[in-house]
Parts: structure tokens; sequence; C-alpha cells
């Protein structure tokens, strides 16, 4: 019995230890990003339905696209650039996934006198 136990101990601080990670990597800090926002489906032609993207540049100056999850404020939102791009200021949280960027926005607005 005593074997048991140690054993289940080990496995589940094991477990721990290995999905401590990925619970990190959802819960990051709130950031601002500003760019160009723009349709997935209508602007960029990478999605089969429409899909709120900003697009920016990093560090190195290159194309950083961050694809907004679905969400209320998203969604009210993508009236605001289906019809074209227009530079936009959101604040959310990012993670990766599927190898690209995706905020999940609790703010977003258009920056203004800076449409296109």
């Amino acid at each position: 019995m005593k074997k048991l136990t140690l054993w289940s101990g080990v496995a589940a601080i094991a477990l721990l230890a290995w999905a401590t990670p990925s619970f990190a990597a959802e819960s990051s800090k709130e950031v601002t990003i500003k760019g160009e926002g723009k349709c997935a489906k209508c602007a960029l032609k990478e999605t089969d339905k429409c899909q709120n993207v900003i697009e920016t540049k990093g560090e190195d100056g290159k194309k950083v696209v961050y694809y907004l999850a679905k969400n209320e404020i998203s969604d009210e939102f993508h009236s605001n650039i289906c019809k074209g791009p227009k530079q936009v200021t959101a604040k959310g949280k990012v993670k990766e996934v599927d190898g690209k960027k995706q905020l999940t926005v609790s703010k977003i607005e258009l920056d203004k006198g800076k449409t296109e």
C-alpha cells in the first residue's frame, strides 16, 4: 500500500510539472497592440470566414500578425475593418495557437485620424 501511495505521489508531481508550463502560456499579461486591423478573409484571403487580425511590426522589423480570438468585443468591432484596413489599438492577452499569435481582446478601437 505504501508503494502505491508513493508512486501515486510521484505521478502527481510529474503531471503537475508537465502541465504547469502550458497553464503559464495561457495566463499572459495584458498587452497593447497597435497596427493595421483587417479581415483575414477579405483582405488577407487566409480564412474561409471573416476574422479580425492586426498586422504590426515586431522588434526585428518583420511583420507580425495577431489573429483576434472570437469574443463579443472582436465580433462587434469587425464591421469597422471588414470593408478595408484601418489603424487600430487593441488591449488583450496573447497566446500562441497552432503556431500563430492569438489576441483575446478586452478593448479595441480605431486610431483617430489614422485610417487608410
